[in-house]
């Protein structure tokens, strides 16, 4: 899969409260490198605690779910947009 944009990711480890999600984030996001997902089935198979939502949404629980990482993704293209992070504290 290709990841749009990795930026955004960083941007959000970068700020001094949410520094511990880096090592989570990184992780993710090698691991999405590395993914053929065709389905949010497949997606599902891989991330078990990921959030199937409406529109090729998907909501990923970052470090023990801590945060949330919003995604939007366009299988046939196999593309990831990085949409938005948050926290759950």
């Amino acid at each position: 899969m290709r990841i749009v944009s990795k930026r955004t990711l960083k941007e959000f480890w970068q700020q001094a409260q949410y520094s511990d999600s880096q090592g989570q984030l990184e992780a993710w996001h090698e691991e999405v490198l590395k993914a053929d997902w065709s389905t949010p089935q497949e997606l599902k198979a891989q991330f078990g605690n990921a959030s199937i939502l409406q529109d090729s949404r998907v909501v990923f629980n970052i470090k023990g779910n801590d945060y949330r990482l919003i995604v939007k993704i366009n299988y046939p293209y196999k593309m990831v947009y990085v949409r938005f992070q948050c926290t759950t504290k």
